[in-house]
């Protein structure tokens, strides 16, 4: 009876272990999730940099497998290149040392402190970053107390026999001993929790070192595991490339370390001759070696994951970048230009809804709404993949022209993204309504509308040749374009209230549905103007600071 409650005792305190381990993780990425994420997107340029970047939000949310999911979906989608990437994980790996060593010392005195105050930020805030601190406390207690319940735990059971046999069978073992551990890393989601569950063992010499660090060398290689299994696409072999990589690196590193096992307690005392701390100094050393040994070779070391793992896409995939190459990013004008031509296939691409939304004002073209969407979508994505090439660029290696010209592809792709939405959403989404509600214009409206919409898809393509040619004249004659759809707008209102005043409600209905689209049309020629006309002007100072009239009255600023 005595071993069954023994098991069931061990089990809740790794479970609670688990738990704090979890509580930590998830407070962390509720309160900073959004802006850690962002600042990693911004932040993954350089190997150098990405590695420090890894391991400090790593050290942050302690969870070497959450950050690799974040740095996979960004190496997935094109954001960041394969080398980076796998520096980043180096330092998200050495990043998850940094609580085994905090816990290496006896905190377990603080551990009723950290639960009080995290009970009281949660229960005292709403839902907000505070509320969100307080789980990281309570975390924290809850590990704390797991740790030091588990100490007691063995501390009965290093008499036992039959764990002695188990033990010293694994003692002859070091690879299997290395595979048990990864597996239970696997299952445990966490190398941290397993990592001081292996200290807890050393703390009461129920485990020799040399066998403790064949499981610490099990602990890193199954934190590995979970990112390939959750992260990645089966259909494109590429988006597997880091998740892999990062493995390759944690096999190395093991084989190298199981090679000179018989040295390294020799090697570890020489720092501390406390079991527990030799476990967590032996973890992080082995960490920061492996980065070391590895960040001069990622660059080979990537070229032979792309060549093993090619990417598979769909050629007809419009969202798919063609032109952000990532290897250009050291030489910043050739990036800019890559930035500038995936730009153009934005304007292409807006080109082909305003066409679409010609065509459904002229006939019922319900059908190519879904085609419309998807044609959005891809505008959209490739906006954000432009935006997030161009944020990782090298700013110190950039001119100030190099500047300028990043800021007008940012305004440019920006602005049709959402001249693309506001052409699905708008103009199309009123095509559908229209033949849906039974509604026809009067021929006036309609031949109004078909010239409107052909000089509206006459300004975008003046809009992108704008953009590669930077004429000043050019530039002046678009700009003016605005004045002519605002005159257009002020004269379809008049005639929406003379009918209104006349009585032809059956009119001013229509009329207010026509209305509603010209002012679409309208904001649509706004963003072409903003996308290239007004950088162009600015850069010539033809641009007033704002549309009052300077009268000597304007208002101070407090």
């Amino acid at each position: 009876m005595k071993e069954l409650f023994a098991i069931l005792n061990f089990g809740g305190y790794i479970a609670l272990l688990l738990w704090g381990v979890h509580m930590v993780q998830t407070g962390v990425q509720r309160a900073f999730g959004t802006a850690l994420g962002v600042w990693m997107g911004r932040a993954l340029g350089t190997r150098m940099r990405a590695l420090f970047t890894g391991l400090a939000i790593t050290s942050a949310i302690q969870s070497s497998t959450a950050t690799g999911l974040m740095i996979t979906s960004f190496a997935a989608g094109g954001m960041v290149a394969l080398a980076p990437a796998l520096a980043a994980m180096l330092g998200a790996n050495v990043g998850t040392t940094i609580i085994v060593q905090l816990l290496s010392f006896n905190l377990t005195a603080l551990a009723p402190a950290f639960i009080l105050v995290g009970v009281w930020l949660f229960r005292r805030h709403q839902p907000s970053r505070r509320r969100d601190l307080g789980r990281v406390f309570i975390g924290l207690g809850l590990l704390l107390l797991a740790l030091h319940e588990l100490v007691l735990l063995f501390s009965p059971l290093k008499d036992a026999e039959l764990l002695k046999i188990l033990l010293d069978a694994l003692s002859d073992q070091p690879v299997i001993a290395l595979l048990l551990a990864a597996v239970l890393t696997w299952a445990a989601h966490s190398s941290v929790a397993v990592v001081v569950l292996i200290m807890s063992l050393s703390t009461h010499h129920l485990v020799d070192a040399p066998l403790a660090f064949a499981l610490v060398l099990g602990a890193n290689l199954g934190t590995a595991i979970n990112p390939i299994l959750e992260g990645g696409s089966a259909e494109d072999p590429a988006t597997r490339r880091l998740p892999l990589g990062n493995l390759g690196t944690r096999v190395a590193g093991c084989v190298l370390a199981l090679m000179i096992l018989p040295w390294l307690p020799s090697m570890m005392s020489m720092l501390t001759h406390d079991s527990a701390r030799a476990v967590a100094n032996f973890h992080t050393l082995f960490n920061i070696v492996i980065a070391l040994i590895f960040l001069p070779l990622l660059t080979p070391y990537s070229r032979l994951m792309i060549r093993l793992l090619p990417k598979r896409a769909d050629p007809n995939d419009q969202s798919r970048p063609l032109y952000l190459d990532e290897l250009a990013h050291e030489v910043p004008g050739i990036a800019l230009g890559n930035a500038a031509r995936e730009a153009l296939r934005l304007a292409d691409m807006l080109q082909g809804l305003l066409g679409m939304a010609r065509a459904a004002f002229l006939r019922d073209n319900r059908h190519r709404l879904a085609q419309a969407r998807y044609l959005n979508s891809a505008i959209d994505r490739l906006d954000r993949l432009i935006t997030t090439y161009l944020a990782t660029l090298d700013q110190d290696a950039m001119n100030k022209e190099d500047h300028r010209r990043r800021d007008e592809i940012l305004a440019f792709s920006a602005n049709i993204a959402h001249a693309a939405s506001m052409t699905t959403s708008g103009l199309l989404g009123h095509a559908a309504a229209l033949y849906k509600k039974g509604w026809s214009f009067t021929n006036q409206q309609r031949e109004e509308l078909t010239e409107v919409l052909d000089r509206l898809i006459r300004n975008q393509r003046q809009t992108a040749a704008l953009f590669v040619s930077e004429d000043i004249k050019s530039a002046r004659y678009l700009a003016f374009e605005k004045d002519h759809f605002r005159e257009l707008e002020s004269s379809a209102a008049d005639q929406h209230l003379r009918d209104i005043k006349s009585g032809r409600l059956d009119q001013a209905e229509v009329g207010s549905f026509y209305l509603d689209i010209l002012r679409d049309v309208k904001t649509i020629n706004s963003y072409m103007v903003e996308a290239s006309a007004y950088p162009i002007l600015a850069k010539n100072n033809e641009l007033l600071p704002n549309r009052l009239r300077d009268n000597g009255d304007a208002p101070e600023l407090a």
